[in-house]
């Protein structure tokens, strides 16, 4: 887990296999002890600050990344749509700006190149918390429930129906990753991203 110190998360794809099960491990360690004590004995995000730079409305994700720094001993900053990147400020001097400030960035955007602009720039870690491309986070979070529910990820079979939109980008590159195969059910005319595609299947050509 020390070789993802200081690193982007920007896309799923940024993980390797072994890394996002080591995330999934001490996921499971500081959800049983948080459930079981209501606190961690030693908060590990203790004194360090994230900054969320969220250009889209959002309930969950706004309120699970607030509620985790918080109960990990950190604290966030919420940053709203007033903020928009590129407008006032150039995405390089926002970047600058918040690196003096704070220990790492969450951004919620649209344009996936403004996220990956802003972790070229930033000196501390960017992390995706949502872009037309992209929803890495979330499919963690899928992820981690799925295992929990059946004691493993490889050989499932996961089902989106819908347009193969951020989420399902998400899921399938992780899921090629992890060894699960997930398939798609969408309407004519809202077929994946074809880059996206390209990558899993180089992700699943590696697995076997």
């Amino acid at each position: 887990m020390g070789t993802l110190r200081g690193r982007d998360f920007v896309s799923a794809a940024d993980l390797t296999a072994d890394e996002a099960r080591g995330l999934f491990r001490l996921a499971a360690e500081l959800k049983a002890e948080y459930v079981a004590e209501r606190r961690h004995a030693n908060p590990p995000l203790e004194r360090r600050t994230l900054a969320m730079l969220f250009q889209k409305p959002s309930l969950r994700t706004r309120v699970t990344f607030e509620a985790g720094m918080t109960q990990l001993g950190g604290h966030a900053i919420y940053l709203t749509e007033s903020i928009v990147l590129g407008g006032r400020e150039t995405v390089a001097d926002v970047a600058r700006n918040l690196e003096r400030f704070v220990d790492a960035i969450v951004a919620r955007t649209g344009p996936h190149a403004v996220v990956v602009e802003l972790a070229q720039q930033a000196a501390v870690p960017v992390i995706n918390g949502l872009t037309l491309r992209e929803h890495p986070c979330q499919a963690l979070a899928d992820m981690f429930t799925m295992r929990e529910r059946f004691g493993r990820l490889e050989g499932l079979t996961l089902a989106f129906v819908g347009d193969g939109n951020n989420v399902y980008h998400s899921l399938s590159l992780l899921g090629a990753m992890l060894g699960m195969e997930v398939r798609l059910a969408h309407p004519a005319g809202y077929a994946p991203n074809t880059a996206i595609v390209d990558s899993r299947e180089q992700f699943l050509r590696h697995e076997t």
